[in-house]
């Protein structure tokens, strides 16, 4: 039996989680859930199964391989990178990887909370003041690293640039986002596997949120 990604039919916290899925040439199949249409927005398509698949916290996104069923998408980024040793080897290596993953999480969190929010217009000139410092902070942390533990890949590089394209979508012009994090999203892109699935029709960069976000709700 393969491996089954469950999320909605975004982009979301599932990105990341499908392009190491794809580096790792790990055999899988998706199960894209989608809403009924406005206003209601029906979301039986995952109701009607939430409950069914064994799962210890029902959630999306899901990742069921075989007796293993998880919940949280920095949790199946582990999973899969432990079967491939790329969560960090030395002491140095593990610490950046525990850092970065965490760190990712808050910006990647206060991302989203302006996105949703009812106040997006009002809220967004806040972020986008913030925002350059944040990423110097990234870059800073990069270094000349090629990748963000160090000279191997890590989960942490797909989390790091699945929130750097966003961002990149949101602020096309932002020059933090050249230099140092340009070329790490331009050295990550032309990973083969990754370079392939990005051009193909199963990746979904847009929408990058779902249908009750204010901004990143549609497809482009």
């Amino acid at each position: 039996m393969g491996v089954t990604l469950g999320y909605w039919d975004i982009r979301g916290l599932a990105h990341a989680i499908r392009l190491l899925l794809e580096y790792t040439e790990t055999p899988y199949e998706e199960r894209r859930y989608r809403p009924g249409p406005a206003p209601d927005f029906d979301l039986s398509d995952w109701t009607n199964e939430k409950e069914k698949l064994g799962l210890d916290f029902p959630n999306l996104p899901y990742l069921i391989d075989g007796p293993t069923k998880l919940t949280q998408s920095n949790a199946i980024l582990r999973y899969i990178a432990r079967k491939h040793k790329m969560c960090g080897d030395t002491e140095e290596e593990l610490l950046r990887v525990d850092l970065l993953e965490n760190q990712i999480v808050d910006v990647r969190e206060s991302f989203a909370r302006l996105c949703y929010s009812p106040d997006f217009e009002k809220l967004k000139p806040a972020f986008l003041e913030q925002l350059p410092g944040k990423l110097r902070e990234l870059s800073r942390f990069l270094g000349s690293r090629p990748w963000f533990a160090g000279q191997k890949i890590t989960f942490v590089d797909f989390l790091a640039y699945d929130l750097l394209d966003q961002l990149r979508i949101f602020v096309p012009q932002c020059p933090e986002l050249g230099g140092t994090l340009g070329q790490f999203i331009q050295r990550f892109e032309a990973l083969e596997k990754v370079s392939v699935y990005l051009r193909s029709g199963r990746s979904i960069r847009t929408p990058v949120f779902s249908w009750t976000a204010h901004w990143g709700n549609t497809k482009e």
